[in-house]
Order: structure tokens, then sequence, then C-alpha cells
């Protein structure tokens, strides 16, 4: 599908805005290999006197079902959990769909069904080719079959679940306008309204330019910086979001509470979501350095060291 013009509705995008031209330094994404340990009962660790981190479903549940996927969704539903993060990506012929890598050999049978497209990477793939790839059998054979959703097919099962969705904008830098793109959608699918504005996305990436463009063509939409900013740029950041969102090595309860000391774009205490912790002694490391939330695989093995 040809990428359409940013035309959406009177009111749903809200203030479009000359964009700021300062640059940011982002760190590098990483993949992370899946090896849930079982669960352990604890007492809760707490980052407050009566709250527990909020935990979100890393690609879906990822541990249990193959990540990026609607059966990973489905999932992190069926254990409870009602955030989900996602990655979005372009394809050739202008579809937004939800896959972590730029390539598709790691996730999909793109290998076996198009062998002679290496480095089979998504922008060189059309939806409908996509469309035709297996992103299950990988995981395990019981998942055969399953496909890569577009983010439109994502936005309509978390809705009809009843889940939130922490977006992740992957590699903008490699799909010009994926930020103003990725509002359209979902603008176009019901998410740009006041009741999912308020509690129901983020929008996050490890490109600073591009969380802090999506704050300028709506400024409504909740964004988060995935990374570690020196504590001194931490002002800077907080103008154009409302998470720093670090690996969980780099969370520490000083670092945790320079960036509570601040106010984020919406003028509410800046937040801290730690990624990606399938552990419980890591878990509740995080928790007790401060951290809002923690993004992990295994969602349950978070919750049951730390509550959430």
């Amino acid at each position: 599908m040809a990428m359409r013009p940013f035309a959406v509705a009177a009111g749903t995008l809200l203030g479009l805005s000359t964009l700021f031209l300062c640059a940011a330094t982002a760190a590098p994404a990483a993949t992370h290999a899946v090896a849930p340990p079982a669960v352990e009962a604890t007492t809760a660790a707490r980052p407050g006197p009566d709250r527990a981190p909020v935990v979100v479903a890393h690609r879906g549940a990822s541990a249990y079902a193959p990540e990026n996927t609607l059966t990973a969704v489905d999932k992190a539903d069926e254990l409870g959990f009602d955030r989900v993060e996602n990655d979005v990506q372009r394809t050739l012929d202008g579809e937004l769909i939800i896959m972590h890598d730029v390539s598709l050999d790691r996730t999909t049978d793109v290998e076996e069904v198009f062998p002679d497209r290496a480095p089979w990477r998504v922008a060189d793939f059309t939806a409908a080719e996509i469309a035709r790839l297996d992103a299950g059998s990988w995981f395990g054979e019981e998942f055969a079959g399953t496909g890569v959703p577009t983010l439109a097919e994502c936005l309509r099962r978390l809705e009809a679940n009843g889940q939130k969705l922490l977006l992740e904008l992957k590699k903008p830098a490699l799909y010009p306008g994926l930020e103003r793109q990725t509002l359209e959608e979902l603008a176009n699918e019901g998410w740009l309204d006041r009741r999912h504005l308020r509690n129901r996305l983020v929008i996050q990436s490890f490109d600073a330019d591009a969380v802090r463009t999506v704050h300028g063509l709506d400024p409504g939409v909740k964004t988060g910086f995935l990374g570690t900013p020196a504590i001194a740029e931490l002002p800077e950041y907080a103008v154009f979001t409302d998470q720093i969102n670090p690996r969980h090595s780099a969370v520490t309860a000083d670092y945790a509470a320079e960036v509570h000391a601040l106010k984020g774009a919406h003028d509410k205490r800046l937040e801290l979501f730690a990624w990606t912790v399938d552990d419980a002694a890591t878990a509740r490391k995080a928790a007790r350095a401060g951290a809002d939330g923690i993004i992990s695989n295994a969602p349950d093995v978070v919750r049951g060291a730390v509550g959430g």
C-alpha cells in the first residue's frame, strides 16, 4: 500500500508545530535472547510506598510465543498483562508492519520463500510478499503459519483485548517520515483520541530526533526515549519526552532519582522504564532502584518477583 498523505480529522492530531532541529545521540538497539527462568515467589519489592512497577510484555509475551505477532499479544492478554511493547517498520510499498529486526531472516522463513533476495531487509519487500511468510515456525512447530501483522492489525487486536501499547519506532532513519505516517495510522484506527492518549499509548525510540519529531507533530502523545542520557542532559530530553527508558544494567537509584526530579513533556514526573528483564533478581533490583516500569519477555516472572 502506498504511503498516504498525512490527513487526519480535525482535533485528532493536536498542535502540529515546527520541529526542533537539535540532535541527540541515541543508544543502539539490541536483540535479546529469551531464556525464561521459573517464576520465583517472593515478597514484592516496590519503588514507592504503595505501588509496584508497571510490567510491560516485550514484543508481546515473547518468552512464550513468537515475538511481535498477534499470538504473542494474545499470550500477554492470557497471562493478564494489559501493556504490550511492539516495534514498527515500513515495507517497500509503504505499509507499516510489526517487526523488530531490519532483516526478516531471524524470525521468518524468508530465506526459503525468497532465497535470492538476501539480505532480506524489511524495506526491500512489499507487504504482500511479507504476508506470505511464516513468522512462527522458528519459535516452535505449534506456531507454524503465524503471520507478520500490520500495525493496523496489531492495533485492532490490542483494542479487542483492551490492551495498551508501547510502540517503538524501529530504525526511523531508514524510513523517512515514519513518525508522521505512524501517527496517521494510529489516528485512522482511533488511537489518538482523548481516551487512548490519556493512558493507552506511548511512542518510544532509540532515536532522540524521532521522539522529538513525534512530540512536535502531536504534543498530546506520550513519548519515551530508549537510552541513558547523561544526567546533565536530562533537562533537554524532558522537553520532548515523558519517559527515560534505559537498559536494566544502567538503572541505579541515583540515576532514577535524577530522572524523577524532573517533569516531562506533559508536566508530570519523568518516568523510568527498565528493559529487558526476564529474571526475578534483576526485576527486584530494578524495582528497588525506583523503576516505574519493567519491560520483559517473561512478564509473569517479573510480576512474581515484584508485583505489578
